[in-house]
């Protein structure tokens, strides 16, 4: 056998044997997403969507949305994702049912509602989760959305 070829299978052997102990740490790709940039003077306030614990930015002509405390922002039936506002964005398969099922309705129903400053969300929207705060200070009183289901729910007037 000559000096490439023992070379040659050793390489191999080293490999396969690397490969199967667990040696190779994995592998991370990443693939730029193109989607049109949002400039923001300001970290933006949201506004919650009644009956849910998601929220957008009102001032915002894209759609954005914090929830669990990642910010999701759909593009042309695509949906992307970010720990921030402002990105990076990357491209999710299957957001949150909840995201998709918000009523169309949505910017309407709550065009009164306040403004939350990012600060406050930022740092309170765990507790306000697991406290049920938004239920306890009566948001969506009188009409409820399954945002399960797709449908609105009428005649609840006990909260949600």
């Amino acid at each position: 056998m000559n000096t490439h070829r023992k070379l040659f299978i050793a390489t191999m052997l080293l490999l396969l044997l690397g490969f199967s102990s667990g040696a190779v740490a994995g592998v991370r790709i990443n693939i730029g997403v193109s989607l049109p940039p949002l400039v923001f003077s300001a970290p933006p306030p949201v506004v919650v969507i009644p009956g849910t614990y998601v929220y957008f930015c009102p001032d915002v002509e894209a759609d954005i949305f914090f929830y669990h405390g990642y910010w999701y922002r759909p593009h042309r039936e695509r949906w992307y994702r970010s720990s921030s506002y402002n990105g990076p964005w990357g491209y999710i398969a299957s957001p949150p049912t909840v995201l998709i099922n918000l009523p169309p309705d949505y910017r309407r129903i709550t065009i009164h509602h306040q403004r939350i400053p990012y600060g406050d969300l930022h740092e309170n929207w765990r507790s306000w989760e697991r406290g049920r705060y938004w239920e306890r200070h009566g948001w969506g009183r009188g009409e409820r959305y399954d945002y399960e289901r797709g449908q609105r729910e009428r005649g609840h007037r006990e909260g949600w």
